[in-house]
This record gives structure tokens, C-alpha cells and sequence, in this order.
């Protein structure tokens, strides 16, 4: 029970921002990520390293739980990325404060727009800062898959954005 707690100590923080990221609703939010970790100490017996990172593990069961949650809701809601990540910092001028709002509501519009898969892997990537293998086991893609996903999301985003 301990080693549970080191793991729930150790990734509740990312697993929930990243849930929170996909549902929405901090309730729900906080729910299936207790759900992620209920089911970690169920199937933690039968765990075996593999190679793959438990981490990896950790958000493919995340995965899945989004996906059951969204069927039965009917919805895919993205939260506000000021909401997903605390990114006020002590010190900020107003004007700074503002100006950063503005550009992340204008990222979380173009983001929304993306196609599904192409934004589960930016949120993976870019959110909640996984790298490549990690999403790949996460979706259950090739790399190369994702490295596809996210170029195409990315040069989606930039044409949105008005990026060069």
C-alpha cells in the first residue's frame, strides 16, 4: 500500500492535468482520475515491466477512461489552457497578464478546431510534456504515427495562428 501511495504521490498531478485537459469539469476530472488510480492498484499485480515506461501505462488507462467518459457524455471539451496548467507567476504586470490570455484563448481556438487525434497528441506533447514513445504507447500508435499527428497538428496550428 505504501509503493500505491509513492505512485499516486509521484504522477496524480500530471495524470489529473492531463484528464482535466480532456473532460473539462474538474469534478469529473478529479473522478476519473481516482478511477485511474483505483484500477492501478487493481491491475497492479498483474503489471510486468515491459519496457514500456508505467507512466505510459498510467495514461493509456487514462486514456481509456476519457473515452468511455466522452461516449457516455456525448461531448469532447478541451479546458481553457490557463485552466490546465497554473501559468500566473508572482510579479506579472497587468497588461503582461492580459496579453497572455488573449494568445491562449487564441491557441485553444485553433486547437479545438484541430482534428481528434491530431489534438490528443499536442495535448500529450505540448501540455502535459510527454515524449514521443510515451504518446505512442499512450494512443497505442507507432512513433511515426504520432510524429505524423502532431506535424500535421502542429502546421494546422501555425496556419490558424498566422505563424510563419
Amino acid at each position: 500500500m505504501e509503493a500505491a501511495g509513492e505512485l499516486y504521490d509521484r504522477h496524480n498531478q500530471h495524470i489529473f492535468r492531463y484528464v482535466w485537459s480532456r473532460v473539462g469539469d474538474q469534478r469529473s476530472a478529479e473522478d476519473l482520475t481516482g478511477e485511474v488510480f483505483s484500477r492501478m492498484v487493481a491491475k497492479l499485480p498483474d503489471y510486468r515491466t515491459t519496457g514500456v515506461p508505467f507512466r505510459a501505462w498510467l495514461y493509456r488507462i487514462a486514456h481509456n477512461l476519457i473515452v468511455d467518459h466522452q461516449r457516455k457524455q456525448g461531448s469532447h471539451v478541451l479546458v481553457p489552457l490557463n485552466r490546465a496548467e497554473d501559468l500566473y507567476e508572482e510579479g506579472n504586470n497587468p497588461a503582461s497578464v492580459v496579453e497572455r490570455q488573449l494568445t491562449l484563448e487564441r491557441i485553444q481556438r485553433a486547437l479545438e478546431t484541430l482534428d481528434p487525434s491530431q489534438q490528443e497528441v499536442v495535448v500529450l506533447r505540448f501540455l502535459v510534456g510527454l515524449p514521443l514513445q510515451d504518446v505512442a504507447l499512450t494512443l497505442d500508435k507507432t512513433v511515426a504515427s504520432v510524429k505524423s499527428l502532431q506535424y500535421r497538428g502542429l502546421i494546422a496550428l501555425r496556419a490558424l495562428l498566422g505563424v510563419a
